[in-house]
């Protein structure tokens, strides 16, 4: 795990020494030197106490890895490419708790081989609310159905596939729909 702790504590003007002995029960200066530099690992009851000594709150002291951003170099739009108007920057897509993700094997309707679809799950209430969208439901023996929704009424759903010529297939009482959110494709 990655720690602020010494950035913490340098910004609080802190030395090792006052960090440890603010620590309940008191701890040595070595060790606290040794949780920054990550020498010994960092618990959350470490994290906690030091946290505590330092009078931040835990989360705090957790660095997450960067994610990086993109500058956008230009717009595209129906006169070409043009130089942005003011500087922006673009950053990663970062999946919501719980999302799933379908990798297509081969191209079939509007994906391609190496597609990945990105879907946020939806509990029954919220079906009507994705009509016209892209979604995957589970079938029995460990299925699924995936296509366009276009119907729902009394527990059952109704799924086009995007294969040419495919036939509506309807799901009668799914548990759940994971509805297709972002779509990320290699160029």
């Amino acid at each position: 795990m990655i720690t602020a702790i010494r950035e913490v504590r340098r910004a609080k003007g802190m030395t090792l020494e006052e960090v440890a002995g603010r620590c309940a029960p008191p701890t040595t200066a070595q060790t606290i030197g040794r949780l920054e530099t990550g020498t010994r690992t960092v618990s959350v009851a470490w994290l906690n106490r030091i946290a505590a000594a330092l009078g931040v709150a835990a989360a705090d002291l957790v660095s997450l890895p960067e994610r990086g951003d993109l500058a956008v170099a230009a717009v595209l739009d129906a006169d070409g490419a043009i130089a942005p108007r003011r500087a922006a920057r673009v950053t990663p897509p970062q999946p919501d708790a719980g999302a799933v993700a379908i990798t297509v094997n081969s191209g079939v309707g509007d994906y391609r081989a190496g597609d990945e679809i990105w879907c946020d799950m939806l509990v029954p209430a919220s079906f009507a609310g994705v009509l016209n969208r892209d979604v995957l439901a589970p079938v029995p023996a460990g299925r699924f159905v995936f296509g366009r929704l276009i119907a729902v009424d009394k527990g059952k759903t109704t799924i086009l596939p995007p294969a040419p010529g495919a036939k509506p297939q309807t799901v009668a009482g799914a548990p759940w729909l994971a509805v297709a959110t972002r779509l990320v494709r290699a160029l």
